[in-house]
């Protein structure tokens, strides 16, 4: 009798627990639909994950207004910067591979040398190019030219307009990772300025760099003889079955790549990136969950992709109260081998580009993924929501 009094209380909690999950989620819905609402965001998607499970996820709005296609857990958009976390991994793996380490000397690896005209006899190390204090930086006068967009005779004036604007003019002669990435920093090139670099001494101030960050990606194709895609290809989206991921446009189905948005009335050209490691991966929130369920994992010493020792380098707080570069704020957040560590508990990173806002998290417990065809400058407001609610849910 004792015992079916247990069981009872147990299946009471239980369904209480059930009760209060989806209570949680039916106000988790109303509260993003009042933002997706705000924000007049054509189409976004978002998910909250356990350990091993996906505790909530919804769409809102379209991948392709014009079409009314909803933007669905399958719809593939560039996730801009995010891109970095998967050179991240990629460059933890070359070191379980022992191609290089993060005091690696980059020009010890390099074909070309990359020196700070301000601080010739100084070093760039490896880690400096991941935590982004290797005095490169993105001279967008340049940079923003790498990107090339797809226009046609049916491509939207006022984008092109903005485009121009913005300095998406193309146009450069360099169009390869290789190719750029020498023209931009070695003093040959025909893209090289002193402007290029910061008047600062590698290690000691932080400039988030985009080309920083291709170059990372481009010492592992140096070092493995593999294409950076390729790489991780092998070593990351296949292991992970991220079967619908890609670096390349055109290996993407065009009916399922969300169209990327300035506005619900003017929507942009595809376009694809030079510098594709630094922020070109194209991927679903379906297929960004199995990349946030390792993250989970790997936090909890279970990584199968890397050694318990890389992840745990990876995702360790380089920066310290005696250590802190100029330009940074630890109140905000610190770096580890690119990622984000913030004073939540959550390591994530954002992704920004033209009609493209993405943001991953992930502690020992959840993972949260908000994605929109949109840039959205401030995202604080969804994010709050959803750790707020990831917490509660998990519970």
């Amino acid at each position: 009798m004792k015992k079916l009094f247990l069981i009872t209380i147990l299946i009471g909690f239980i369904s209480i627990s059930k009760i209060f999950a989806q209570n949680y989620k039916d106000s988790l819905d109303m509260e993003l639909t009042n933002l997706y609402e705000q924000f007049n965001i054509p189409g976004m998607y978002v998910m909250i994950l356990g350990n091993d499970n996906i505790l909530y996820q919804k769409g809102f709005g379209y991948s392709n207004i014009e079409r009314h296609q909803p933007f669905t857990a399958e719809t593939i958009e560039n996730i801009g910067s995010v891109s970095k976390t998967f050179v991240a991994v990629a460059l933890m793996k070359a070191i379980d591979l022992k191609y290089f380490t993060l005091e690696s000397n980059i020009n010890d690896i390099l074909p070309f040398k990359v020196v700070n005209p301000f601080f010739p006899n100084e070093i760039i190390k490896v880690k400096d190019l991941t935590t982004h204090t290797s005095s490169i930086i993105d001279n967008d006068s340049i940079y923003h030219k790498s990107y090339r967009f797809i226009k046609t005779d049916s491509t939207d004036n006022k984008a092109i307009a903005v485009l121009n604007e913005l300095g998406y003019t193309g146009g450069l002669r360099d169009s390869t990772l290789s190719t750029f990435l020498k023209s931009y920093l070695s003093k040959e090139g025909l893209s090289y300025r002193e402007d290029n670099f910061f008047d600062s001494k590698p290690g000691k101030r932080y400039n988030y760099s985009n080309i920083a960050s291709a170059l990372a990606a481009y010492l592992i194709e140096i070092k493995s003889g593999l294409s950076f895609s390729d790489f991780t290809q092998k070593y990351v989206l296949k292991p992970l079955k991220m079967d619908n991921s890609s670096w390349f446009l055109n290996e993407i189905p065009s009916g399922h790549h969300a169209i990327p948005y300035h506005s619900r009335e003017v929507s942009f050209p595809f376009y694809s990136l030079t510098t594709y490691p630094d922020g070109g991966l194209r991927a679903s929130a379906s297929d960004l969950s199995k990349y946030i369920s390792e993250m989970i994992h790997g936090v909890n010493g279970q990584s199968n992709l890397l050694s318990k020792e890389s992840f745990e380098e990876m995702i360790s707080p380089k920066f310290s109260t005696e250590n802190t570069p100029d330009n940074s704020n630890l109140a905000y957040r610190n770096k580890g081998v690119f990622w984000n560590i913030y004073p939540s508990g959550y390591i994530g990173h954002d992704g920004d580009d033209p009609g493209v806002s993405t943001n991953i998290l992930f502690n020992e417990n959840t993972g949260i993924i908000f994605m929109a065809n949109i840039y959205l400058d401030d995202r604080s407001s969804f994010l709050k929501i959803l750790e707020k609610y990831a917490q509660k849910i998990a519970n």
